[in-house]
């Protein structure tokens, strides 16, 4: 009789318990592989941010926006070497739930500063040349088939057009990917002079702008010379490195890394009482059984090894099977958040990691028990029979 066989008989006598044990497992591991790819998505944007690149915003608010000659002042300042400017648009395509991330951008000093975003020479021309052109990422023009040449319309939530409603045509001049796979080019970006001539309000002011720095130790020095430029001014601003910039933005949200940490680890603490109870109570019901192994002349670490195999197999099991609904769920969703998370993705990182807290979990929720099988004496344990 093989320990494998042994093991699996003692795992399914009792399959309600064993059901039970393993959903329990299940929801902490789909939890985990669910709530950390988010974070991970969100936190994408932050380390792919140039090192050199800094954003400029006003001090109350990065909702509140910038006098349009804060662009010429900027790109003055002493370690500046390039510098940008953006609006959020605030668009959707067709219909108010299919969010777009579109901004108004000044096209060439946009291509210097966003160096990353690969567009082909005769594309970045034909953007350039044409006011009512727009530059469209990859993955978004995959999402809604577009192609180059084609006229699509694009409504604003925030503004409205000079010639009645809410809706922009556009013409899809170039379609740019990315030097990393992993950057983002589900947005688009069109001309702000178009924006400026044709919005009813807003095109006298800039949402924020971006620089680079001509080197990265500029960065505070070049940040503290342009806020002190415009200290005690209306328009006071906040210059801060991309980085910090991105994080901020999510952490509008709240502290996503302690709410994660936080529902993982009361998941994680509360399984682990589950399981090892279980467990525990598993091994009790089963000390004349271990008994007799022992007087059969199994040893004392086949038995440890079979019971903390036991504890390893539901602990796995349980496990697998909660990351790969999270992986399902999470392409579920990919279609309705894959444009402000581009990087929604399961990595192999994740999955790795994941399969260390599964053997964690096993080892930890079987190792006692396993231990008191070890040190079981038989006179002992025919005694409590």
């Amino acid at each position: 009789m093989s320990d494998l066989y042994l093991i699996y008989k003692n795992l399914t006598r009792k399959p309600l318990r064993l059901f039970l044990t393993c959903f329990a497992i299940f929801i902490a591991f789909l939890i985990f592989g669910v709530v950390t790819t988010f974070k991970s998505a969100l936190d994408s944007g932050i380390e792919m941010s140039a090192d050199n690149r800094l954003v400029v915003f006003n001090r109350i608010n990065f909702t509140v926006s910038l006098p349009e000659s804060y662009f010429q002042k900027v790109a003055t300042v002493e370690g500046v070497r390039d510098v940008t400017h953006l609006n959020w648009f605030g668009g959707y395509y067709q219909e108010p739930a299919q969010q777009l991330s579109i901004m108004a951008v000044e096209p060439e000093s946009y291509l210097r500063i966003y160096s990353e975003q690969l567009v082909p020479a005769e594309q970045r021309e034909a953007w350039i040349r044409n006011r009512q052109g727009i530059l469209v990422g990859e993955k978004l023009a995959d999402m809604f088939g577009w192609k180059l040449g084609d006229r699509v319309p694009i409504s604003s939530n925030i503004f409205s057009h000079k010639e009645g409603g809410q809706t922009w045509d556009f013409v899809v001049e170039g379609i740019f990917s990315a030097s990393d796979e992993q950057a983002e080019t589900r947005m688009a970006v069109f001309h702000y002079k178009y924006f400026q001539e044709t919005a009813t309000f807003g095109g006298d002011n800039l949402g924020w702008l971006a620089l680079t720095t001509e080197d990265p130790s500029l960065n505070e020095q070049v940040a503290k010379t342009i806020d002190e430029m415009f200290a005690n001014s209306p328009y006071e601003t906040d210059t801060s490195t991309e980085k910090a910039f991105n994080k901020a933005f999510i952490e509008q949200l709240g502290n996503i890394g302690l709410i994660i940490f936080g529902v993982v680890f009361m998941a994680f603490f509360t399984i682990l009482v589950v399981v090892g109870n279980t467990m525990a109570l598993a091994i009790r019901e089963r000390t004349g059984e271990i008994a007799v192994l022992k007087t059969l002349g199994f040893s004392r670490q086949r038995v440890f090894g079979m019971v903390l195999s036991e504890s390893l197999l539901v602990s796995l099991l349980g496990g697998a099977a909660g990351l790969a609904v999270a992986y399902f769920v999470l392409e579920a969703v990919k279609a309705t958040l894959g444009q402000f998370l581009p990087n929604l993705v399961m990595d192999r990182g994740l999955v790795l990691q994941a399969i260390g807290y599964m053997l964690l979990l096993g080892l930890l929720t079987g190792l006692v028990p396993a231990l008191n099988a070890l040190r079981l004496n038989i006179v002992t344990a025919f005694n409590r029979g």
